[in-house]
């Protein structure tokens, strides 16, 4: 049965110092939040930790939130049986994590979380199994809430399963605690959902616009949660409000390092340093926080914000991150499905690559965003600049070196040491293979072997039919060359997602060669740890008006 809302005015631990918030409210945001979310605020930020599930069931803290959340992060730690047990022998194959950490299938990762705490010193009289185990489910979330303030109002979400226990924990927090005064935070218990907030006006206002119009029932929240694939251990949302609000808060950026003022003639290499850049001692050339006006670009680009989701999770023995959101205009300039069509085609003992697709006229609509996003100057002025630097004709150069596809690749007999020592780069497996005119390209090269002199080396070409490859390597030229079945390799299959629709993708054999041990060699340790990974695979792709990102980790 489910009893009324309760309220408890709390506060415990360390305090958290008050953001900043215009509308006065900041003094009031003390330590209750994290002391009062004692039991599992850290599990919120831990995702390490919290890697155990795959298909996330039953309850989720959406269903606690209203629709005018802007910003969600939830940790399910309530995993099928088998992905438990999977995601734990993952984990437990790198030695770090079972000696620092040593879970095992059977463990409570709630307690381990609560006792690392309180290990810290905070509430150390609390006991898990009497005053948290009898209550605390296994789903959380923190969340940012319009509630018609300046600011959107942070909330903690908690699962209860004992509601009058939940509420005997609580009251022992606080008496741990030592807070007092509405001002120290508040909390309410409603349909097995534990909310806390600053206030509590603010936590109720919060419960019951989530009765009346819960999150979980958002058009845009589950359009772009089930975008982003099947659930797991954590999940994240931001609404389309989220770029707004961001636009509204930014009437000006920092510029560390002055490069707005050296773009805008004041000519020279930054000498100086100051916190004030219009003070005295910040006389161009500056190093200086020089505030500057966000461009009409970028804030149009963050009001037309349409939302993005994101989940981590376990997929057949990979630990998988998989991203939709708006695209905007962050893929214009690549070719929707050919990012893997160069890449495909590379030896099958390549250690790492990163292949692009590319649309017509990508190089000029790059420098338009670029030159509309820093300002002062025009993407004429840009590109005239990128020329005299380089003696290209900009953008059609750059255009015809990447062709319609390329990748850019590492061999897997590559070897740190002799990287760094090599004197011309002769011996080094690297390399860029372009599917283009080899002709047109051969003509940019020269251009640029002009530029080079004796480092020209770096850019020697050989082609064959519709392909060019790039390096200094004439043997790792003659293999890239060849007719490779990267794409068909077991380890490719099993990283790169979507590969024959990807505009990209980034692929890692960790497997080819000794190149990854070779790094980290003097550390034993290190290499004891790195031993396990077998690949990683990064892939992004369009569907549905979604822009789609997919990040895979497999260990063998």
């Amino acid at each position: 049965m489910t009893s009324s809302p309760e309220y408890l005015e709390s506060g415990s631990g360390r305090p958290l110092a008050p953001p900043q918030d215009s509308s006065g409210g900041g003094g009031r945001r003390t330590g209750w939040i994290v002391g009062g979310g004692l039991v599992a605020l850290a599990v919120v930020g831990a995702g390490a930790w919290a890697a155990w599930s795959f298909f996330a069931t039953g309850p989720q803290p959406a269903e606690a939130l209203p629709a005018s959340t802007i910003a969600y992060v939830s940790v399910d730690l309530d995993p099928s049986g088998g992905q438990k047990i999977e995601a734990v022998r993952t984990l437990r194959k790198f030695p770090a994590f079972k000696d620092e950490i040593g879970l095992d299938t059977d463990d409570d990762i709630r307690q381990r979380i609560f006792e690392e705490i309180q290990g810290e010193g905070t509430c150390e009289d609390l006991d898990y199994g009497d005053d948290v185990e009898p209550w605390l489910g296994d789903r959380m979330a923190i969340a940012a809430v319009d509630t018609g303030e300046d600011m959107p109002s942070p909330v903690i979400v908690l699962q209860v399963s004992d509601e009058d226990a939940a509420d005997e924990g609580m009251a022992k927090v606080k008496d741990c605690s030592g807070g007092d005064g509405e001002a120290s935070g508040a909390w309410a218990i409603r349909d097995g959902w534990a909310l806390l907030g600053e206030t509590q006006d603010m936590v109720d206002e919060i419960a019951d616009d989530a009765a009346d119009s819960p999150l979980s029932e958002d058009d845009d929240y589950t359009g772009w949660t089930d975008a982003a694939g099947d659930a797991g251990i954590a999940t994240a949302y931001l609404a389309p409000e989220a770029g707004k609000v961001l636009a509204d808060s930014l009437d000006g950026f920092l510029d560390p390092f002055g490069v707005l003022g050296e773009l805008e003639g004041s000519g020279g290499m930054p000498m100086t340093y100051s916190d004030d850049a219009s003070s005295a001692e910040c006389a161009a050339p500056c190093v200086g926080y020089a505030a500057a006006p966000v461009s009409e670009e970028v804030t149009a680009a963050l009001e037309d914000f349409k939302g993005m989701a994101a989940t981590l999770r376990f997929d057949d023995g990979s630990l998988e991150l998989e991203v939709a959101a708006d695209p905007g205009k962050s893929q214009d300039a690549l070719d929707g499905d050919r990012g893997g069509d160069v890449l495909s085609t590379l030896p099958d003992d390549t250690a790492a690559a990163i292949g692009m697709g590319f649309a017509d006229g990508w190089f000029g609509d790059l420098v338009d965003q670029l030159s509309g996003q820093l300002g002062g100057m025009s993407s004429d002025e840009l590109l005239d600049e990128m020329a005299d630097q380089t003696g290209l004709d900009l953008p059609d150069d750059v255009e015809t070196l990447m062709g319609e596809s390329a990748a850019l690749s590492l061999g897997g007999d590559f070897d740190l040491e002799r990287f760094v020592n090599s004197d011309d780069g002769s011996d080094v497996p690297i390399g860029l293979k372009v599917q283009g005119d080899p002709d047109e390209i051969e003509s940019v090269l020269d251009k640029m072997r002009s530029q080079m002199g004796s480092a020209s080396s770096i850019v020697d070409s050989d082609s064959d039919g519709d392909l060019i490859a790039i390096g200094p390597d004439a043997d790792y030229r003659e293999r890239l060359l060849g007719d490779g079945d990267l794409g068909d390799s077991e380890v490719f299959e099993n990283v790169v997602r979507e590969a024959g629709d990807a505009a990209a993708v980034l692929f890692v054999n960790f497997d080819a060669g000794d190149w990854l041990t070779s790094i980290a060699e003097e550390d034993p340790e290190v290499a004891e740890n790195l031993k396990p990974l077998q690949g990683l695979g990064v892939s992004t792709w369009l569907e549905d008006d979604a822009s789609h990102l997919v990040l895979r980790l497999t260990t063998s």
